[in-house]
């Protein structure tokens, strides 16, 4: 099966110079690791690695000398830990005013699809809103978050978690009250495709979420 560089490398694997070995780039929010993201760095570098870590000058951690064929298994080990794990990208400040706090957006693909890594910081949701002309894909990467769809219940959102938004379902989706989330957000682009947004969401029902 051919490999895709260029998914590894928006997901933060970099390619290195020796054959099949790469660098995995990680960028936490504000650059402030716990103590147990650190751990769980540690374990992914002496199991996967070569036991050691490099501290980037741009609040950043990278593993290098990680297999080609155990990059899924570093995924999941890191998706274990609550905290971003992934490239964040740029804060998404064209939409603030429809988030209740800040994100952060890094776009990996906008031709006919549009992917985008998305990370809502601490206790950060979207208001409710309506996806026009296509259905919105979500799938979790890291941290501890809720999906809502308008008359059901809030549903959870964790590393591997897949949900599918069918077009012009009115809807929310962000981080849990007291944690971070990162998800991927998959939709077509183009002409036709709109994003209507409406009310915030009630903060009494969101604050009885964990």
């Amino acid at each position: 099966m051919a490999v895709d560089y260029a998914a590894l490398k928006a997901g933060g694997f970099m390619l290195q110079k020796q054959k099949d070995l790469f660098s995995l780039r990680l960028r936490v929010v504000g650059g402030n690791v716990t103590a147990e993201q650190l751990e769980t760095i540690a374990a992914v570098a002496k199991k996967y690695g070569h036991g050691y870590a490099h501290l980037t000058s741009r609040q950043g951690v990278e593993i290098p000398f990680i297999q080609l064929n155990d990059i899924e298994e570093v995924k999941a080990e890191l998706g274990k830990e609550a905290g971003a794990m992934f490239e964040i990208g740029a804060p998404n400040v064209n939409y603030d005013k429809y988030f209740t706090g800040k994100t952060f957006l890094a776009p990996l693909a906008n031709d006919k699809i549009g992917v985008a890594n998305v990370t809502f910081t601490k206790g950060t949701i979207n208001h409710w809103h309506i996806h026009h002309g296509t259905c919105q894909i979500l799938v979790g990467e890291s941290g501890h978050g809720y999906y809502q769809i308008w008359g059901e219940e809030p549903k959870e959102i964790l590393p591997g978690t897949v949900v599918t938004i069918p077009e012009g379902t009115k809807h929310w989706h962000g981080a849990g009250p007291n944690n971070m989330m990162q998800h991927l957000s998959v939709m077509l682009s183009g002409e036709g495709v709109s994003t209507e947004w409406l009310e915030p969401v009630e903060e009494a029902e969101y604050a009885k979420l964990k």
